[in-house]
């Protein structure tokens, strides 16, 4: 995995970089996962990286039976989730990864977690799930969080919920300035009879609209490879406030992405060169009753 990244590293003291480790995890081998994401990390450090996202189901791959998830998943003391706290010893960084988590309910959760070296610091269950992911996952019922870190507030979201404008509009009223999303993108070329995608490409154009509508970095940290007859977009990017690439888009193959985001920007919400603010000039008492009931 080479590290990549698009413009020269400024002041650390002013910057936060971020890395997106695009991995190809292997269905349903949690201990050769393990090692994948061990080895990103550990990259990501050496490279300076302070937050560190791995894709979606990163710990089992994302084609599983349900009998598969059943057996594969783990709480957040599990074996994987300890090792990424492990693998940042020594560092001050903070990583968010996808997992396959067994709930204390015993339900089976599409998760992210958010860890530091002194453990785990937030636990999301991914709310939209995709397609046949019902199968294999109940939805989360909790609204996606706003962490804080040594580096600023992190909103968390995983895949598909990043294509609902709710979501990441309330994580930027949260205060996140930056939304770290695992994720899984399908791609519409999948080899699977029957396979459903949005249209390759399209989950940047979403990415780069809630960049820039919310004036927020977007870090969205996808896979590529073949799984199972799937194959997937690898639509790994880094994104500005101002919907520009920091780093990617990257498609294809394995790569760790990095871009130094002043997340301070992401304090400002007004349009550059106009009196008009992004949250400011919001009129909610207009439509409340369209988002909460869907009416007109």
């Amino acid at each position: 995995m080479s590290p990549r990244q698009s413009r020269a590293w400024p002041d650390m003291e002013t910057s936060t970089r971020v890395a997106c480790a695009q991995l190809s995890p292997v269905v349903a081998d949690p201990e050769a996962n393990r090692g994948l994401a061990d080895r990103a990390i550990r990259q990501a450090l050496v490279s300076g990286a302070q937050v560190i996202i791995l894709p979606e189901l990163a710990t089992t791959g994302y084609h599983l039976e349900p009998s598969e998830a059943a057996d594969l998943a783990e709480d957040v003391q599990g074996a994987s989730i300890t090792a990424w706290v492990e693998a940042l010893r020594g560092s001050t960084a903070v990583v968010v990864g996808g997992f396959c988590e067994r709930g204390s309910d015993g339900n089976i959760y599409n998760s992210a977690a958010m860890v530091s070296s002194d453990g785990v610091m937030s636990v999301y269950r991914k709310t939209h799930l995709w397609d046949q992911e019902h199968r294999l996952f109940v939805s989360g019922a909790a609204t996606p969080p706003v962490v804080d870190t040594p580096w600023g507030p992190v909103g968390i979201a995983v895949c598909y919920d990043l294509f609902f404008p709710e979501v990441t509009r309330g994580l930027a009223l949260g205060g996140a300035r930056l939304l770290a999303v695992p994720t899984n993108s399908p791609s519409s070329k999948s080899r699977m009879p029957g396979s459903i995608a949005p249209a390759d490409g399209i989950g940047h154009t979403v990415a780069r609209s809630a960049a820039y509508l919310n004036r927020v970095y977007v870090a969205v940290c996808d896979r590529h490879g073949d799984e199972r007859g799937h194959a997937w977009t690898a639509r790994s990017s880094i994104i500005g406030p101002e919907g520009e690439f920091l780093a990617g888009p990257v498609a294809y193959n394995e790569e760790l992405l990095l871009a130094d985001c002043d997340l301070a920007d992401a304090e400002r919400k007004q349009w550059d060169g106009t009196t008009n603010d992004a949250f400011a000039d919001r009129r909610p008492e207009l439509y409340h009753e369209v988002i909460t009931t869907g009416s007109a």
